[in-house]
């Protein structure tokens, strides 16, 4: 028994009693199990609200767009940490969640949080445009990227983009994170002087925002969706490997430069 004057250690989540385990205030084999997706008890989990069946699938449609895409850092960390540990897979799949960083599935929160802030300057602005200039051109004079625009592969149009505006607008969900992202790209080519696509991973980014996760979250949702992806690759080189061949491809084409002697 704890010490009579010791405080409460809350939680709203979960608990448990020798036949009865709690989730979210419902019995979890009773009222839960076989009712509820995985990723709607996800976002209940997060917002401790049920998602209505619009916002279930605008969710399920970020966690689906970011779960893989390709050979990327993230997956061969995974990868040469399985070649490693072949024992310990959850070493694999750490090592695959620790690369989501700036760069890769980062800019979801990036997104949201330059979204929210914007909005939280001018909350009710009429228009977006405006707004979305503005955040343009002080970013522009920071020398600083903005957030959501650009990727390495997707130069003409992020095919992810458009499937979630229109479930979004499908589904009334859409909502101002979302269209100031819209107004980023329709204002920045002419602040900038050019082009870039409104990414995959920027939109996620906004449309969790309107389904109210915060920005500090964001990217933890898509470690979620990517935790699918890191398995699925680990699967895959359970069955069909590579890590040894790029190990040693890497291996046999380093090249020594010694220091300069100082």
């Amino acid at each position: 028994m704890p010490p009579a004057d010791a405080e409460p250690y809350r939680t709203s989540l979960g608990t448990s009693s020798p036949d009865v385990i709690r989730l979210l205030g419902h019995d979890l084999t009773e009222e839960l199990m076989g009712s509820v997706s995985f990723a709607d008890l996800a976002f209940w989990l997060v917002a401790l609200r049920r998602p209505t069946a619009g916002e279930s699938r605008l969710f399920n449609a970020v966690l689906v767009a970011l779960t893989d895409h390709g050979f990327t850092p993230i997956v061969l960390a995974a990868r040469l940490t399985l070649l490693g540990a072949p024992e310990a897979v959850q070493g694999a799949m750490a090592a695959g969640l620790l690369g989501g960083g700036s760069r890769f599935l980062g800019t979801t929160e990036d997104t949201a949080a330059f979204l929210a802030d914007g909005l939280a300057r001018e909350p009710g602005r009429a228009d977006p445009d405006a707004l979305a200039a503005d955040l343009v051109r002080e970013r522009k004079a920071a020398h600083r990227t903005v957030p959501g625009l650009g990727h390495p592969l997707h130069k003409d149009g992020d095919p992810r983009t458009p499937v979630i505006h229109r479930i979004a607008e499908e589904e009334g969900v859409a909502g101002p994170h979302l269209d100031l992202l819209a107004a980023v790209g329709r204002v920045h080519p002419a602040i900038l002087g050019r082009t870039l696509p409104v990414n995959g991973a920027g939109v996620c980014g906004a449309a969790l925002a309107d389904l109210g996760i915060p920005p500090g979250l964001v990217r933890g949702v898509a470690l979620v969706a990517r935790s699918a992806g890191i398995l699925g690759h680990l699967a895959e080189e359970m069955r069909d490997p590579i890590g040894r061949r790029v190990y040693d491809s890497v291996d046999r084409n380093a090249v020594y430069v010694a220091p300069d002697p100082g």
